[in-house]
């Protein structure tokens, strides 16, 4: 089922259409429009309808979500909207006038096709529910102090933000909501937390909604380049810079389109995704038997070293496999420093428990401080490497550090650069180094279905 309207139902004459003007700063510092404002009785100045306010995941984080809601002057009666028809806003609703890759100012906007006012104004008498929904990393709602950056720059961009969304919102002059995403939390696609917004504020219970009719459109959708071929004058085309916005729109359950389709017509590009649960869904019960591990204790006292990338399954595998064997737990993240882990290693040791090293261990030189202290212990040490691909590993630190019941030890996520260091730095472990025996693993979900239920969203 295509989203209402995604083919046009009546041809419009393609192209720009600028915004509603904006009045020009003049040079002086008070403004003739600022002294007849002072002058003129409260009642007569006009009233602003775009009511901004900001939200955190919880009470005690400082607010990523801004929210302006539009309220025109004259509105239908109150109905039940259970259709969504969400929107992405830069390149899908709007793109610059100047033709610059971001806006210089708040001005610098126009329409992204002449269909899409009409398009919005028609979704509405369809008794659709209209929302933006938009990552916007470039705001800053509140500066860190500790932050290096000029405050006022912050300001002023925040500032130009909400005069441009309120300008396209005059011009639509419908009951819609954005909703801008300001960090990298629950709130950002393609994780789900503006939606929930959005559910909440028009009083729409989730599992109310219409989800089979209701869509989103966005311009993040995973697209491959293509390549320009004169014969058929089919024009050349970059690739998407993500694919979160179809992401997102997997998350919620609603049909996803990108703006070429809806607005213009054209037929679906090729798309792909670096991380596609398709190919990991939850296991059968075969499956389930393949991808179990059967790691067995062959010494009475031992070594085991972990290796592997942050988000690799290397901590679950512990509390899974080896806790139950005996194996005490040595992990950087909790002990803070190399030396603090090594001495721990020791008293553990000295007691003739088993242990296991659970850290990342990239490289020969990192392993060797713990084969020369199996070696110095006279106690046998093992590896386990593990090999999960990086963009499974960001998945599933996203996974751990969005949802508690996944994350017993509250860690928070890690940044990109986390991973790219693992990268740079790892030398498959090898037997020369010192090791008894070196199992390798491959990446399976090992979880329940209830675990499923969350790690199976996509949430990078």
């Amino acid at each position: 089922m295509s989203p209402p309207g995604a083919l046009g139902k009546r041809k419009l004459t393609n192209g720009s259409v600028s915004p509603p003007p904006i009045k020009r700063k003049l040079q002086s510092s008070t403004t003739k429009s600022a002294v007849a404002s002072f002058f003129t009785p409260t009642p007569q100045k006009p009233k602003e309808r775009t009511r901004w306010s900001e939200r955190g995941p919880t009470d005690d984080v400082p607010a990523t979500l801004l929210v302006g809601r539009w309220e025109p002057e004259k509105t239908d009666e109150p109905r039940a909207r259970r259709k969504i028809a969400a929107f992405d806003l830069d390149s899908t609703l709007i793109t610059t006038a100047s033709g610059k890759k971001h806006a210089a100012g708040a001005m610098d906007w126009k329409w992204w096709d002449s269909r899409v006012p009409d398009r919005l104004r028609q979704l509405y008498q369809d008794d659709y529910q209209l929302a933006i929904l938009s990552n916007q990393a470039g705001l800053t709602l509140h500066v860190d102090p500790k932050s290096k950056a000029p405050k006022a720059s912050s300001q002023k961009r925040l500032g130009e933000f909400k005069q441009k969304c309120n300008a396209i919102l005059s011009s639509l002059d419908l009951p819609v909501s954005i909703y801008a995403a300001t960090e990298r939390d629950i709130y950002r696609k393609p994780k789900t937390g503006m939606w929930k917004e959005l559910c909440e504020d028009y009083d729409i219970p989730e599992d109310e909604v219409d989800l089979k009719n209701s869509f989103f459109v966005g311009d993040a959708g995973g697209r491959i380049a293509r390549v320009a071929s004169t014969g058929s004058g089919v024009a050349a085309a970059a690739k998407d810079f993500s694919c979160s916005d179809r992401n997102f729109a997997h998350n919620v359950g609603i049909e996803y389109t990108t703006p070429e389709e809806y607005f213009l017509g054209e037929k679906p590009r090729e798309f792909s995704r670096d991380f596609d649960l398709l190919k990991h869904p939850y296991p059968t019960e075969v499956d389930g038997d393949s991808a179990k591990t059967a790691f067995t204790k062959k010494n009475d006292q031992e070594i085991v070293l972990f290796c592997g990338p942050p988000g690799g399954g290397k901590s679950t595998f512990y509390w899974t496999n080896l806790k139950p064997l005996g194996y005490q737990r040595v992990n950087q993240d909790i002990l803070k420093t190399r030396d603090k882990c090594v001495q721990a290693a020791k008293d553990l040791l000295k007691q003739g428990d088993s242990i296991a090293v659970d850290n990342t261990n990239a490289d020969p030189d990192t392993r060797a401080v713990w084969t020369n202290l199996a070696s110095a212990s006279k106690v046998p040490i093992r590896c386990v490497w593990f090999k999960t691909p990086l963009h499974i590993c960001e998945h599933n630190d996203a996974v751990r550090a969005n949802n508690k019941a996944l994350n017993p030890e509250s860690r928070d996520g890690l940044p990109k650069l986390a991973f790219t260091g693992f990268a740079s730095r790892f030398k498959p472990p090898q037997a020369k180094e010192g090791f008894q025996d070196i199992l390798e693993l491959e990446f399976h979900f090992r979880g329940t279905k209830e675990d499923y239920q969350l790690w199976g969203r996509y949430w990078v």
